[in-house]
């Protein structure tokens, strides 16, 4: 899985993040691969600010809102994969991650058109409601017989 890691992540066509954005720093990963573990440092950090990248304007405000969670205070995005033993493919499914969140912000929200209820839904919302005050005032006490 031989990767470029000095190139450009490409978004979409017209959307990319220059690789000079990006800063990778590799530490020591539990998990799987025996001894091994204890000497490598095979788990990737990529960290990647949000507020200073060269991304559009409006991208950048979808991305802050919708990953504000995911931010520290300095607006830094990390992304952390120690999930293969392999410190290449932990860089790549990193960034990978980081493609897919860019992603899932790139195209704006389409507007909701606002859309008139039909004739029949109106007629079974009004039928429920007869139904359900009917139910209701059949829960009152009955009425003496004289």
């Amino acid at each position: 899985m031989p990767e470029d890691f000095a190139s450009d992540l490409q978004i979409t066509t017209k959307l990319s993040v220059p690789a000079w954005e990006l800063n990778e720093s590799f530490v020591r990963a539990s998990g799987p691969g025996g001894q091994h573990v204890n000497k490598s440092s095979s788990a990737v950090q990529l960290r990647w600010s949000v507020l200073r990248s060269s991304l559009p304007g409006p991208v950048k405000t979808r991305f802050a809102r919708r990953y504000s969670s995911r931010m520290t205070k300095e607006g830094e995005i990390v992304i952390e994969v120690s999930e293969h033993r392999s410190q290449v493919r932990n860089r790549a499914a990193a960034r990978t991650r980081l493609v897919e969140m860019l992603k899932a912000v790139a195209e704006p929200p389409r507007r909701r058109r606002a859309t008139r209820p039909t004739a029949g839904s109106i007629r079974r919302r009004l039928d429920a409601k007869k139904r359900r005050a009917e139910v209701k005032s059949l829960r009152g006490k009955p009425e003496p017989d004289d």
